[in-house]
């Protein structure tokens, strides 16, 4: 079974900055974090659930939202079985609940991201 633990959201004004972290653990017979692609989502208030920034297992290869792209960045260290989420320029339209994912294993339980003045 995997766990993730999405922890780093909070309050912020518009403009500011937030680093989501993501801690994966747990045991899948045939997964490995290290080999497995992550994926940040997001959902506001009312709205789907929407994709925000998706890393392969490598960490070099990226795709971003085009509401994100330029403002937010993935990244991850494998060593920590940890996946990032660089949050910098943040808009009053950013605030929503954001959920780390394992493609088609497992969803964490989310952490708030509220962007207002």
């Amino acid at each position: 079974q995997v766990q993730l633990v999405e922890s780093g959201g909070g309050s912020v004004q518009p403009g500011g900055s937030l680093r989501l972290s993501c801690v994966v653990s747990g045991v899948l017979s045939g997964w490995t974090f290290s080999n497995s692609p992550m994926t940040w989502y997001r959902q506001a208030p009312g709205k789907g659930r929407e994709m925000v920034a998706h890393i392969m297992s490598d960490g070099e290869n990226t795709i971003y939202s085009d509401f994100v792209k330029g403002r937010f960045t993935i990244s991850r260290d494998n060593g920590l079985s940890t996946v990032y989420l660089q949050m910098n320029s943040l808009k009053t339209e950013d605030t929503a609940m954001y959920f780390c994912n394992v493609p088609g294993i497992a969803w964490g339980a989310g952490t708030q991201v509220t962007v207002s003045s």
